[in-house]
This record gives structure tokens, sequence and C-alpha cells, in this order.
């Protein structure tokens, strides 16, 4: 029953993600942003992320008193603490930035565009939204603050990995036992 309860919070996820992350005509203005540089490692030109277009106006939040919109004994919590072998404090704050992922997510995928290969948020004591790219895109990282919110003020950090790579997503019932 957890590990079905898992893969469909997966699976829902993942829709939300297909549904609002890969609309890219809400801000062509940002396409300025794309200006090539020169990377110092080759003589070929990369776009570059402006992470000041991304940048919310959240200040980070003090975890050590946040209130989370999962309880840290819900069934949800306990779950995913379980699946990933997390302690239920941070299977509380992974499944919160994770459902807000799709905030930081969007805005990316409106500058890289067509450049975009895949995503993936790793679970564990440092989430991070890895996204990859085609290689014209120069690598970088940044800590972004979640401003809607379900999420106001939790940090999710971004690796953009400009290695053309597809993530290993398996299909739905391949989920491991």
């Amino acid at each position: 029953m957890t590990k079905r309860l898992i893969s469909m919070m997966i699976i829902a996820t993942a829709s939300m993600w297909a549904l609002t992350g890969c609309d890219n005509s809400a801000d062509t203005a940002n396409k300025a942003s794309e200006d090539a540089v020169t990377t110092s490692d080759s003589s070929t030109t990369a776009k570059t992320i402006d992470w000041s277009v991304m940048a919310s106006s959240e200040s980070a939040a003090n975890l050590a008193d946040y209130n989370y919109p999962f309880k840290l004994d819900s069934q949800s919590v306990q779950s995913y603490a379980d699946y990933f072998k997390v302690d239920n404090a941070t299977a509380q704050h992974n499944l919160t930035v994770s459902m807000a992922s799709n905030e930081a997510l969007s805005k990316v995928l409106d500058q890289v565009s067509d450049s975009y290969v895949s995503h993936e948020i790793t679970d564990g004591e440092d989430m991070t939204l890895i996204i990859h790219t085609t290689p014209d895109v120069a690598a970088s990282s940044y800590d972004y603050v979640l401003s809607d919110d379900f999420a106001k003020g939790l940090v999710l950090p971004i690796v953009i990995v400009p290695d053309g790579r597809k993530g290993e997503v398996k299909a739905h019932g391949e989920v491991e036992e």
C-alpha cells in the first residue's frame, strides 16, 4: 500500500510537471537573457541562465520553526521517509519542496526552451533539482527561494547540467520493490 501511494504521488507530480512545466510562452521577453558568452574551456558559445530573472522576492525561511503543510507524523511523511530511507523531518521538507518545485522548473524552462532534455529531483538529505540540457547551455547552479504560499521561503537548489542526458525514469509499474 505504501509503495503504491508513493508511486501514485510520483506519477501525480510528474503529471503536474507535464501539464504546467512545459509552457514556454509565458515569458518570451526572457530570450534576451540567453545572450551567448564564450566559455573558458572551448571556443563555442553557450546560453547562460539569467538567475536574476528567476529570483523571487522571498527570503529563506527559518527551518527551525517553519510551518510545513504536512504534519511530521502524517502517513505521507512516514511513507516518504520509509521509501527513501530518510528521517521524518527530511521527508516532510522534501515532500513540500518537491511538490512546489514546478514554480522554479517552469522559470528555468522559459529560458532554456529547446535546449531542455530532462530533469530530476534528488531525494535524501540534500534535495536538488537537476536540469539536463543540451551542451549549448552553460553549466550553473542557483539556490531558488520558493515564493508560492505552499512552500514560501523554502530553498530549492537548482543545478544545470549540459550533458544532453535523459533521466532514467521508470515506466508506471516498474518501481522497485
